[in-house]
């Protein structure tokens, strides 16, 4: 039915006067649910279960801590400074189980307690948690992405250092490394360290860390990871064998021998869209051990830059790239191919890590604070994760890259539909009820969402 055009537009007059009231008002409705989640989950009974011998507490006790901080990167805070913005927000309030509010400081105090011990109890939770929402969807093989990834600081952090950034190389910065699972999109561990650090000589005590926490959580399920260049070392690839099948990219060293067996191809198999490539096993002598290598080359429409790889193709043939993966896996040259390019999914969720839950942000001067402050992120990526799958997230289509399972939405769409909406919390007949405005499609989720976490909380 069409309307008149009169009935479109309202009139405003003048600007509108300002009050402030401490009478229920909230920014952050959609926090309600997530925190019913969190009660399904029992998360403070588990908290305090993981932190009962290294506790940090203070005056505030550290569920309540751990839980304002994951509420305020859910809400979308990147400082502890703006700790003092949600003071006297009741939906706040609630989650966090707090009467009276921290300051700055005191969060900041409390981070710079949390020494390795307690650090090692929030791994533990982390671990639990994503088991919880795994084991269910019963997942006949993990994939797994580790990579590490940059963390600028300031010049006098706690063991920050320059080292491996590529875009701000005199920055001290931070170089955490995690492990993500591409089924679901969780990151399963986290282990923050100094800039200075290299993925390939820091990376097996890590590696041995992921697959005992994999075992423990998951039983003797068939683990693949993939991994890049950095990782192409001997005491890596000899500890994987007959533990985990790996997908590993191999640099192009002169002594592995590369460039004359690409020089010397004259025929190579179609892989993709204008994507060749083709197998072979090469002999490493300074390690004393075959391996089995599959060599890729794309056709681009440009001059590499920086003349990377010049001396491989030849100009009147086009431009090639060329990449080289070495792997114990069954997959074929295709298969690997795609199973490689899957990576990529790894990169995105770190993108939403550092800019959607302020994983990138350095809150303190101290390690112990900082290397805190990135399991919380995580753990806060990791619960937004797990209350989508709780809800119904949608099932994408399975892909040769072996990504995502599900349809997931970002925290930024999450925080526009879902949690930051306005609303007031009154008590009609003393029940506490939360009243939002009359929006359809607000409304429509809003009472999707509880129906599914009233129905089913033994999922959680």
């Amino acid at each position: 039915m069409r309307r008149r055009k009169a009935d479109l537009h309202a009139r405003v007059n003048g600007d509108l006067a300002l009050r402030f009231t401490g009478r229920g008002l909230t920014s952050f409705s959609g926090l309600e649910l997530f925190r019913r989640f969190l009660q399904g989950l029992k998360f403070s009974a588990r908290l305090r279960h993981h932190l009962r011998r290294c506790d940090p507490s203070g005056d505030f006790s550290s569920v309540a801590l751990v839980r304002l901080v994951i509420a305020m990167m859910v809400v979308g805070a990147r400082r502890l400074r703006h700790v003092r913005h949600l003071v006297g927000d009741p939906v706040i309030q609630r989650f966090c189980g707090l009467g009276a509010w921290p300051s700055e400081r005191t969060v900041s105090r409390w981070l710079g307690r949390c020494t390795a011990p307690v650090r090692a109890a929030l791994q533990s939770l982390n671990a639990e948690l994503v088991a919880l929402a795994v084991r269910p969807l019963k997942l006949g093989r993990l994939t797994v992405d580790v990579d590490g990834t940059v963390v600028c600081t300031g010049l006098q952090v706690e063991r920050a250092f320059r080292g491996y950034n590529p875009h701000h190389r005199k920055d001290k910065s931070y170089y955490p490394i995690t492990a993500h699972l591409a089924q679901t999109g969780h990151l399963l561990r986290v282990q923050n360290r100094s800039g200075n650090v290299h993925d390939g000589k820091a990376g097996l005590p890590f590696l041995r860390d992921l697959l005992a926490q994999i075992r423990h959580q998951f039983g003797r399920v068939l683990t693949e990871m993939r991994l890049d260049g950095a990782f192409f070392r001997a005491d890596i690839l000899a500890w994987m064998e007959g533990r985990a099948r790996y997908a590993i990219k191999v640099p192009f060293y002169q002594w592995v021998g590369l460039k004359p067996l690409i020089l010397a191809r004259r025929r190579w198999a179609p892989v993709a869209s204008e994507v060749e490539g083709f197998d072979t096993t090469l002999w490493l002598e300074p390690w004393k051990r075959f391996v089995r290598v599959a060599i890729y080359r794309k056709r681009v429409r440009h001059a590499s830059p920086k003349n990377y790889q010049l001396d491989l193709f030849d100009p009147g043939d086009g431009h090639w790239e060329y990449s080289a993966v070495t792997t114990n896996h069954t997959l074929g040259l295709k298969a690997l191919w795609h199973f490689m390019a899957g990576r990529g999914a790894h990169e995105k969720v770190l993108a939403e890590l550092k800019h959607g839950y302020a994983f990138a942000s350095v809150p303190s001067r101290s390690f112990a604070a900082n290397s805190t402050w990135q399991i919380l992120a995580t753990l806060a990526h990791n619960l937004i994760t797990s209350f989508q799958l709780a809800v119904g997230a949608p099932r994408r289509r399975k892909s040769l890259k072996r990504t995502a399972l599900y349809v997931l939405k970002t925290i930024g769409t999450l925080r526009y539909e879902l949690i930051a909406r306005a609303g007031i919390v009154q008590y009609p007949q003393g029940r506490a009820t939360l009243t939002l405005t009359r929006n359809l499609p607000t409304r429509g989720i809003f009472q999707r969402l509880v129906a599914k976490l009233a129905s089913s909380p033994a999922t959680f």
